[in-house]
């Protein structure tokens, strides 16, 4: 029995080939002819963050906005500025960029050698304009609403804006201010302060510099705790030194209690 033979369609074959040839020659050119035109040179660049801010992005202006690696210009510029969680470049044709800035979102001002705000990534980074000078030195200062990091100045060297830290009296520290935050039996509960030099030994202060002792573990019952005995004890909170919840039950000790 003979095998029948498929007979390929050469002259089909090597016109689609001939076709393809030339087709990616015309776009390769094409390209070459569009990333020459003065069409297509950045005029204007346009950001989103405030224009009192001073940000100078003119070595983008006469480039060819096909030339423009995104990407690797977001990274470079992102390094400029680490108070920014992130900066997106988008091309707007024909001639002009787009900058986004995305903000970090402070969750707590850290007290070192200097101020610094950090992001519930761990990220520090500066202090906002508006905000230097608000009286942030103070340890029991709260500019913003915001509390407070003390205690990590032998833990924390050098300390750099834009740089994560993973230190765990810090880890903690941002944890217990994140459910503070989502107890919503303590939203009427301002913290102005944590101190955290030791991480089984933390102290955080509420409005009124009642200060209130905490662990490392079971951070939420332990707050769940907490607001029960405040909306239980209201009436005489102002007579109460600290509350110590490192113990299986709670301890409340008063003002000038022997």
């Amino acid at each position: 029995m003979k095998k029948n033979k498929i007979k390929l369609p050469v002259r089909l074959i090597l016109l689609v080939i001939i076709s393809l040839f030339v087709i990616s020659f015309i776009i390769i050119q094409l390209a070459r002819v569009l990333k020459n035109l003065n069409y297509f040179k950045i005029e204007n660049i346009t950001l989103s963050e405030p224009k009192e801010r001073v940000f100078d992005f003119s070595y983008l202006k006469g480039r060819n906005i096909f030339n423009v690696d995104l990407l690797k210009e977001s990274k470079s510029i992102s390094g400029l500025y680490p108070s920014y969680k992130k900066i997106r470049l988008i091309r707007i044709l024909p001639n002009r960029l787009f900058i986004d800035f995305v903000k970090r979102k402070q969750l707590a001002y850290i007290k070192l050698y200097r101020n610094f705000c950090v992001d519930e990534e761990l990220v520090l980074f500066d202090v906002p304009e508006h905000l230097e000078g608000s009286g942030l030195s103070l340890p029991q200062a709260q500019p913003a609403d915001l509390p407070v990091i003390t205690g990590l100045e032998t833990k924390i060297f050098g300390a750099k804006s834009g740089r994560k830290y993973y230190i765990k009296e810090l880890e903690i520290a941002i944890d217990i201010i994140k459910s503070f935050n989502k107890n919503r039996r303590l939203r009427d509960n301002k913290m102005q302060r944590i101190n955290v030099l030791n991480a089984d030994s933390i102290s955080f202060y509420l409005s009124g510099n009642l200060e209130i002792k905490f662990g490392q573990e079971n951070i939420k019952d332990k707050l769940d705790t907490l607001s029960s005995l405040l909306i239980n004890l209201k009436n005489d909170l102002n007579n109460i030194e600290y509350i110590d919840l490192r113990f299986k039950e709670p301890v409340i000790k008063y003002k000038n209690a022997k």
